[in-house]
């Protein structure tokens, strides 16, 4: 009968409170409402100045969402399963693995700085058309998380200690799973990585803070190594899908992966995958989609040779002509575009 009379505020936090349970200050204190990042070098604007920034407490409630484990079917997967911050929000594997030891056909790909991408869609073949449906995407295949979406939304609904902190991102305590999408798709946002050791050489190239190879790594990035023609922008990424040849079997003309065909249906599609982001890239070894190029010497070796043949491959494509030590300066390039402002790693308390 009390409960009843409590208003909507006052019933949240009874519920929030139950015997064992954290309380809203504790949870507060353990995740506390995080402003979005200041603007750092190589980024020309901060997170504030888009035009749907990230909403900082619904970045909150996606942080709590985004590693809690009961989203999963049996409660042991969480997005930062394989999505880890100390790989640039990637994996140190070929493959990912989900629920009871299942193995996936494809390596998780980096959210890095996806706040300032190009086009929206997501994963390697794009079937995601915004970073809200690639945050939900994982919860229900049956070897990854495991689970439904509609047991995520009750399972998520069904843990009191959420309702406040849903109420304070949504305006009310109701629990759905569109929301819970763009709670996790807002804190994915916020993971801006910058200020790297080329975006210092960059902005003052006098520095002597630097590999000497990297200067040599930016001249060839940009020129004659052709790099920039698909790793554009301040994320050196196009967002598009290109056909490098990977995964290619010529004795059968196919493809062990048919990449961004399989959702366009177009034939000049087939075994092509999203470019990915190159900030923090020397985190997220093994390489490409399937993780079949173990370092950066052997991206860079693939690229020089002209990808592997094939009838779709990507006119961009072209054999170059490097030598060694030029090599090892795009290595060197890319590896210092590894930044900071990203680092990060669960709460200590989670609502129940």
């Amino acid at each position: 009968m009390t409960l009843r009379l409590l208003g909507a505020p006052a019933l949240l936090l009874v519920l929030a409170c139950a015997p064992g349970a954290p309380t809203t200050e504790q949870l507060d204190a353990a995740n506390p409402v995080r402003p979005l990042p200041e603007a750092m070098l190589g980024h020309e604007a901060a997170l504030a100045d888009l035009a749907e920034a990230p909403d900082p407490e619904k970045a909150r409630l996606g942080r709590w969402l985004y590693y809690d484990t009961r989203l999963s079917a049996d409660g042991t997967l969480s997005c930062a399963t394989c999505h880890i911050p100390e790989h640039g929000y990637s994996e140190p594997r070929a493959v990912s693995i989900g629920i009871d030891g299942q193995v996936g056909t494809r390596k998780a790909p980096s959210f890095l700085n996806a706040a300032f991408a190009f086009y929206p869609e997501t994963f390697w073949d794009g079937r995601a058309g915004t970073l809200e449906e690639q945050a939900i995407g994982p919860m229900a295949n049956p070897i990854e998380m495991g689970s439904s979406h509609d047991v995520v939304e009750s399972t998520v609904a069904s843990i009191p200690g959420y309702a406040p902190f849903f109420e304070r991102a949504f305006g009310d305590p109701i629990v759905t799973l569109d929301r819970i999408a763009e709670a996790i798709a807002d804190y994915e946002r916020t993971r801006i990585s910058g200020n790297s050791p080329w975006d210092v050489w960059r902005d003052d190239e006098d520095t002597r803070a630097v590999d000497p190879a990297i200067p040599l790594g930016d001249e060839l990035f940009f020129g004659r190594g052709l790099c920039a023609t698909c790793h554009v922008g301040s994320h050196f990424t196009d967002s598009r899908f290109h056909n490098l040849g990977i995964g290619w079997d010529e004795a059968t003309g196919t493809f062990a992966d048919e990449g961004r065909f399989v959702v366009s249906g177009k034939d000049e599609d087939r075994g092509a995958f999203k470019t990915p982001g190159l900030r923090d890239v020397a985190l997220r070894a093994p390489y490409l989609h399937d993780g079949s190029l173990a370092t950066l010497r052997d991206v860079v070796q693939h690229y020089v040779k002209g990808g592997t043949p094939n009838p779709y491959l990507s006119p961009k494509m072209k054999p170059l002509d490097l030598s060694e030590p030029e090599i090892d300066a795009l290595v060197a390039f890319m590896e210092a575009l590894t930044g900071e402002g990203y680092l990060d790693g669960p709460p200590t308390i989670f609502p129940q």
